[in-house]
């Protein structure tokens, strides 16, 4: 049902007034999901199931939230957000932008070089207009996968990262080595090659780390559970980076 509603919604209704109207018109769905069988940790409804996505992902259908989304909210909030903070996000959840945009206590600094995200910046990630060791926190999820200087990419998270600060990485991933030719420039190339139009590599976990130190990082990979009642995904993997 959701994906059929959304499909009718996106047909029908400009994607300017959608976004502007989303919380409303989210808000028609709660008697098709609430229950007690799962909670949505970002906007606390108690659900009776998650929304399944066409690529098998849970969404909140409530306040938007995919299950990478739900994971990065539990992070921050007990382990990484604390508050006085310079926090730079990459390309944020608009689910997690309207949060972190609420709090007086932090300085939050949201970025898209593009378009389709809520942002307040478009920083060229090769070429972050900032002083150096500015934040004190960045997130960088799903980003380094569309940018084929990734390496140019990664010295600058380092440059405009504090002493101490750290970037939380994520990617989509595959087993053995990174998987990059550049030579593949069609949308239908890299669809077939790397998972996505505007992808132009898939790495693996350990030649994403190795990339990361040899900018300079510290790195800790870290692995989740899944857990089926706030609907976090199974083998989640994260790459803590300190400067």
């Amino acid at each position: 049902m959701y994906n059929f509603l959304k499909s009718v919604a996106k047909n029908i209704i400009p994607q300017t007034a959608l976004i502007n109207n989303e919380e409303r018109f989210r808000k028609l769905l709660i008697p098709f999901y609430r229950g007690k069988n799962h909670e949505c940790n970002i906007c606390g409804t108690k659900l009776k199931n998650f929304a399944q996505l066409n690529n098998g992902d849970l969404i909140c259908p409530v306040c938007g939230s995919i299950s990478r989304a739900r994971r990065l909210y539990k992070l921050l909030n007990e382990e990484f957000m604390k508050p006085t903070m310079k926090v730079l996000d990459f390309s944020p959840f608009r689910i997690l932008y309207k949060k972190w945009k609420k709090k007086s206590d932090i300085q939050y600094f949201a970025t898209d070089f593009g378009s389709d995200f809520i942002a307040d910046y478009q920083y060229d990630i090769t070429n972050i207009d900032c002083k150096n060791e500015t934040f004190d926190l960045i997130i960088c999820y799903h980003i380094l996968e569309h940018i084929i200087d990734d390496r140019k990419a990664m010295s600058e998270l380092l440059r405009v990262l504090k002493k101490d600060g750290k970037v939380l990485i994520q990617t989509p991933f595959k087993k053995g080595e990174i998987y990059e030719d550049y030579s593949i420039v069609t949308d239908e190339g890299r669809l077939k090659h790397f998972g996505q139009e505007d992808h132009v590599r898939i790495y693996s976990v350990v030649g994403l780390e190795d990339r990361l130190k040899e900018a300079g990082f510290q790195v800790e990979v870290r692995n989740f559970e899944g857990d089926k009642y706030y609907g976090f995904s199974q083998d989640e993997k994260i790459l803590v980076c300190t400067k």
